[in-house]
């Protein structure tokens, strides 16, 4: 590791790709192979000293600082057993240059490790990528939804990037497919959400009355007889959003495992629909570098194409 030293203390120099991060995620970075109970400890016991002063572990760095490292046995990293199965996102590069990288997601894959996933999206990136210095989710999508996810290749751009999701100045549309005739061409659904966990741990969010204030606007695309394809365009990002707004109003999402409808679902399988029918069809941004409006698009995927041409082709049948 570079400007690390088993004999001696040393000083790490801090650019801009650790600026305003918390010091005890900027070590984890750093000294990879570290245990994190050992780097906690090293920061409580004042080994570690940012411009010769001691900090806490919440200390969010400046570039030009100075952090002292002591002397550390790193111990050598073997090959993560994901690694080698890990599909490679060459093909999935929507768009990419100094600052930006924007891929379509594959439906079934974790944009990260944790809940019993150790190698997700970014994880993945970093390990084909080891000669990048900087590469962090701008934001997340489900593990079964597909489509446009952007990743930061700057701290600079993914501040300036989570200040417009903030601001709300980004555009993210996705195309649903829902069970029942959808009636109206738009309608703005308002509803305040509230997440929970259940005994088992899981996560889940339900309208309720206290919760956050939650908008989502929905667009008619297509209509059948037992399905309707929609646009939905979030105003707000809350988790699992445009899944439980549709499920409260009874028109639960094709193949949403959580609040869709379970008997369904298994009938859907049947046909062809293996997973939840919710693509990240678009998303708009202001460049952070260069200011200028962009747009992003991932067309929808093989297998939701395919389900759509055979409601289509059921349709035609007299």
């Amino acid at each position: 590791m570079k400007g690390l030293s088993k004999e001696s203390a040393t000083w790490h120099d801090v650019g801009e790709s650790g600026s305003d991060q918390r010091i005890d995620n900027y070590l984890t970075r750093l000294l990879k192979g570290v245990p994190k109970s050992h780097i906690y400890r090293i920061l409580r016991s004042g080994e570690i000293r940012v411009n010769s002063g001691r900090v806490g572990p919440d200390y969010r760095l400046r570039a030009g600082d100075r952090v002292r490292i002591p002397p550390i046995r790193v111990a050598q990293r073997k090959p993560h057993p994901g690694a080698a199965a890990a599909p490679r996102f060459d093909a999935s590069i929507l768009y990419e240059d100094d600052v930006l990288l924007v891929l379509d997601k594959p439906a079934g894959v974790a944009v990260h490790g944790g809940s019993g996933i150790s190698f997700g999206v970014i994880e993945q990136l970093r390990h084909a990528r080891p000669q990048a210095h900087f590469l962090e989710l701008v934001h997340r999508l489900d593990r079964d939804t597909s489509g446009v996810l952007l990743l930061a290749k700057k701290r600079s751009a993914l501040t300036a990037l989570h200040e417009q999701l903030r601001a709300g100045r980004v555009q993210k549309s996705y195309l649903v497919l829902v069970h029942g005739p959808w009636r109206g061409r738009r309608q703005d659904i308002r509803l305040p959400l509230n997440k929970y966990v259940l005994a088992s741990g899981e996560r889940r969010v339900s309208v309720s009355e206290g919760g956050l204030p939650s908008h989502t606007i929905i667009r008619l695309k297509q209509r059948w007889a037992e399905f309707s394809l929609l646009e939905a365009e979030l105003k707000t990002g809350r988790t699992h959003q445009i899944r439980v707004h549709l499920a409260h109003l009874e028109f639960p999402i094709a193949g949403d495992d959580k609040y869709g409808d379970f008997a369904l679902n298994k009938r859907l399988a049947r046909q062809g629909l293996k997973r939840m029918f919710l693509h990240a069809c678009r998303t708009v941004i202001v460049h952070p570098r260069s200011g200028e409006s962009i747009a992003f698009e991932a067309p929808l995927p093989e297998d939701l194409q395919g389900f759509i041409q055979r409601l289509d082709a059921a349709s035609d049948v007299p």
